[in-house]
């Protein structure tokens, strides 16, 4: 099942205000046709030793539960090169 990317922003733009009051803040990357999301965490986000959990308990649980194909969630930073040449990625722009 192909992921809708309007579908994730969406979900993202509700998910973004409690991330903000803690100083930090996602941005999409991409969004590949396995259902992988890539997020860039920013802010006091990036480099927290919390945001392991804040992707897991909260951006993916929540994308998983209201966006359909939506297999799971990473962090952009994994390995960019790889995902570029990957054809079955989409990169988005900002």
């Amino acid at each position: 099942m192909k992921v809708d990317i309007e579908d994730v922003r969406a979900v993202l733009e509700l998910i973004r205000p409690s991330l903000q009051a803690d100083g930090g803040d996602v941005k999409l990357v991409s969004v590949d046709d396995e259902g992988v999301v890539s997020v860039e965490l920013q802010g006091a986000c990036k480099g927290c030793p919390m945001s392991q959990l804040t992707l897991a308990n909260g951006v993916e649980r929540i994308l998983k539960e209201r966006v359909p194909g939506v297999t799971s969630v990473v962090p952009a930073d994994l390995d960019m090169e790889e995902l570029l040449n990957n054809p079955n990625v989409i990169v988005l722009d900002d």
